[in-house]
């Protein structure tokens, strides 16, 4: 079992055989998701210590909302403050990496696993394939948007609500659809001006 752990903690992309999934492992980070999701919203600390068991980096500054669910937790890296809205889904068969200052909106899956084209491989039930999924900081990932494994988010990037991102985004863009593919630069003009909100 130490063997497919590292391989399972390793930055690079791998390929097993589904069977060996170390399902102790699996079990620890569903009984911990049931815990959290079902905690009392008022009970922060309880909360606090569900995640600080769950995740193999996490910062008092993440805010997470239920549902949530992931494979294994530990395989997940928050650098910093990071917001995780409502009924996120994190396959984290390879490493995940999330920056400083990172929006995901609900219904967000970070899929690090994946199948074989093959029909018979994929019938089979024995084959996985899985790459690491890096969010730079400053990134803010709309609704219902699905990274698969392999990706790289650039710094400070937005991805519009309901896209795939199968390739690498670049830094400071904005980028959607499906694929998800760049529609132009972030620039000045994007900034809301800020004399018209009332607080």
């Amino acid at each position: 079992m130490t063997d497919i752990l590292s391989r399972i903690k390793q930055s690079r992309p791998y390929a097993g055989n589904a069977m060996h999934i170390p399902r102790a492992a699996q079990l620890k980070a569903r009984s911990l998701c049931w815990q959290f999701n079902h905690c009392d919203p008022a009970d922060v600390a309880r909360q606090h210590d569900v995640l600080m068991r769950l995740f193999g980096t996490y910062h008092g500054s993440v805010y997470l909302m239920p549902e949530f669910h992931c494979d294994f937790g530990f395989n997940i890296h928050f650098k910093g403050f990071a917001l995780v809205n409502y009924n996120c889904v994190m396959l984290d068969t390879s490493p995940i990496v999330i920056g400083r200052s990172v929006l995901l909106g609900p219904g967000v899956v970070l899929a690090c696993a994946g199948h074989p084209l093959d029909p018979g491989q994929r019938k089979s039930g024995a084959y996985e394939t899985s790459a690491p999924i890096t969010i730079a900081d400053n990134v803010w990932i709309g609704a219902n948007t699905t990274v698969c494994g392999g990706v790289e988010i650039g710094e400070g990037s937005v991805i519009g609500a309901g896209s795939v991102v199968n390739k690498n985004i670049p830094a400071g863009v904005l980028a959607a659809g499906v694929p998800c593919k760049v529609l132009r630069q972030l620039n000045s003009a994007d900034k809301l001006d800020a004399s018209a909100f009332e607080f």
